[in-house]
């Protein structure tokens, strides 16, 4: 079955209703970057066999948690929403992050595969935000 047909078929939770990918998404990302609620976050929205392809991270629920938790409890540090891209059952988060107010931080993007309604999957890029572009378009 070709990718396009994939992105066609509707993600079916038990009940028979598809889930609601944007929505559970949507939710995760409020929590984790709005109100870094990490644990609660990943508690709810996340298998314990989570797959990580971030080089740094091991696998699993848990090791994302105690990775996370520390970065999102300094309050210095923002995480600022740009758009959420959902597509099937892959979705894509960006984010503008500064470890401080007076830093042009990077622009990171947050992929993850979700499967029945919980996100199983994440990979990311980060890019810093450079002093001068070669053009004139914004990174945001």
């Amino acid at each position: 079955m070709s990718l396009l047909l994939l992105a066609l078929v509707p993600v079916m939770a038990a009940s028979g209703k598809p889930h609601d990918n944007r929505a559970i998404i949507t939710d995760f990302a409020r929590m984790v970057y709005t109100e870094r609620d990490v644990a609660g976050a990943f508690e709810k929205y996340v298998t314990p066999d989570y797959i990580q392809h971030n080089p740094g991270l091991p696998d699993g629920r848990e090791a994302a948690v105690a990775a996370l938790a520390p970065m999102f409890a300094d309050r210095v540090k923002t995480f600022t929403i740009k758009r959420i891209v959902v597509e099937g059952g892959i979705a894509v988060i960006h984010i503008h992050v500064r470890p401080t107010p007076e830093a042009r931080g990077a622009a990171v993007f947050d992929m993850y595969r979700l499967k029945n309604g919980k996100i199983v999957e994440h990979w990311d890029a980060i890019q810093p935000i450079p002093g001068e572009s070669k053009n004139r378009h914004p990174m945001f």
